[in-house]
């Protein structure tokens, strides 16, 4: 086996594009360790039903728990969830937990997401903070760092907000007050507690080059004490571990020589051997 695990993956149930079965078959064939369910927790905006898992989650955890029996002895299949900063349900009685921020609040109490599309980050910006990046950024910032506080399992996509800023079409990563209102949020979370993921899933889809999160947050979160997983944040058969070997690749620029997996028996350490 590889030293891989593939934990952050979606599936038909939400918004993904093939079936809990398929997805857990192309873990199982690349090689993984583990492969783990984590459906996007439902949450109470209109727009999100279809795309996110219904407030029963009864079907997800059935068919999760189905296929660690069609695995056991080949693949360990954990039940997990993504929980997004607004859900309405709770992680309790799953076996991990992925904490991200999607959504923004505006003024009227509305919620933006932050990387549906370009279109709407531009109209978030330009209508609920009159085009101040930085100011959407603490915004955004903020909500990252009380789901940090919570101490998730791990800490989904940390810069989601830079989705869409290849090449500095936003702001410039290396601004001071960015990484501030980065790193107050990286303080916020636990290093003996919750793993930082470093996310292909935007790479894979075209709109970023390098994964998530900045180097720059990786380099502070190793400074901390700080362990990472390696997540294709996959909506497909295809990317299950798309991607791997670039986010081995920063890892160890950032100064990291392993990886944690999670298991049914726990976590485990191996190596960035990919």
């Amino acid at each position: 086996m590889k030293n891989i695990c593939s934990v952050h993956t979606h599936s038909r149930l939400c918004d993904g594009t093939d079936s809990l079965s398929e997805m857990a078959w192309a873990a199982y064939e690349a090689g993984a360790v583990s492969f783990g369910a984590s459906g996007h927790s439902h949450t109470p905006i209109p727009e999100d039903e279809g795309c996110v898992l219904p407030a029963d989650m009864t079907v997800y955890r059935e068919e999760v728990l189905r296929l660690r029996g069609e695995f056991a002895g080949r693949m360990d299949v954990l039940l997990g969830i993504e929980l997004d900063s607004c859900a309405d349900v709770t992680a309790e009685g799953f076996d991990y937990w992925i904490g991200s921020v999607h959504y923004l609040l505006g003024p009227e109490g509305d919620r933006h997401a932050v990387d549906w599309d370009l279109k709407t980050l531009e109209r978030c910006l330009r209508e609920n903070f009159s085009g101040d990046f930085q100011s959407m950024a603490r915004q955004y910032y903020d909500e990252v760092r009380q789901v940090a506080e919570q101490k998730p399992t791990i800490l989904g996509h940390f810069d989601l907000i830079a989705k869409y800023n290849e090449g500095g079409r936003f702001f410039d990563e290396a601004d001071f007050r960015y990484q501030a209102a980065a790193l107050e949020a990286l303080h916020g979370a636990d290093p003996a507690e919750t793993l930082l993921e470093i996310n292909t899933g935007a790479m894979f889809r075209g709109c970023r080059s390098v994964p998530y999160p900045s180097l720059f947050l990786l380099k502070a979160w190793r400074d901390m004490g700080g362990k990472i997983i390696l997540t294709a944040d996959a909506h497909s058969t295809e990317a299950v571990v798309y991607g791997y070997d670039r986010a081995a690749e920063l890892a160890r620029a950032a100064g990291f020589r392993r990886s944690t997996l999670l298991t049914l028996a726990g976590r485990e350490e191996r190596t960035l051997d990919i």
